[in-house]
């Protein structure tokens, strides 16, 4: 089992940048990739981003690309930096370990989320 712990949420202005930290313990070689997610309030949770853990692979969906980048370092950290922040990426951001997919099944393990309020 692969635990995340994730931070680095708040309130920014619309315009404006967050750096999102999530800190995995535990079994993490059994895990390929990290992902982040997002879900609203009454929406389904979304994919954001996700890294390979060796070579640095990444993807995006389409609503964040040129916005947010993906990162991880070589002490079990992956990063998500949004910058240009719109009202419509508020959301609970949840970081995930698992296959580098785009699903929600492709993800075993998840955080417990952190917010992000982006005010317009």
């Amino acid at each position: 089992q692969v635990q995340l712990v994730e931070s680095g949420g708040g309130l920014v202005q619309a315009g404006g940048s967050l750096r999102l930290s999530c800190t995995a313990s535990g079994r993490t070689f059994s895990s390929y990739a990290m992902g982040w997610f997002r879900q609203a309030p009454g929406k389904e949770r979304e994919f954001v981003a996700a890294i390979i853990w060796t070579g640095g692979s990444t993807r995006y969906a389409d609503s964040v690309k040129g916005r947010f980048t993906i990162s991880r370092d070589n002490a079990k950290k992956v990063y998500l930096q949004m910058n240009s922040l719109k009202p419509e990426d508020t959301a609970g951001y949840y970081c995930a370990a698992g296959r580098y997919g785009s699903t929600l099944q492709d993800f075993g393990s998840w955080g417990q989320g952190t917010q992000v309020t982006v005010s317009s």
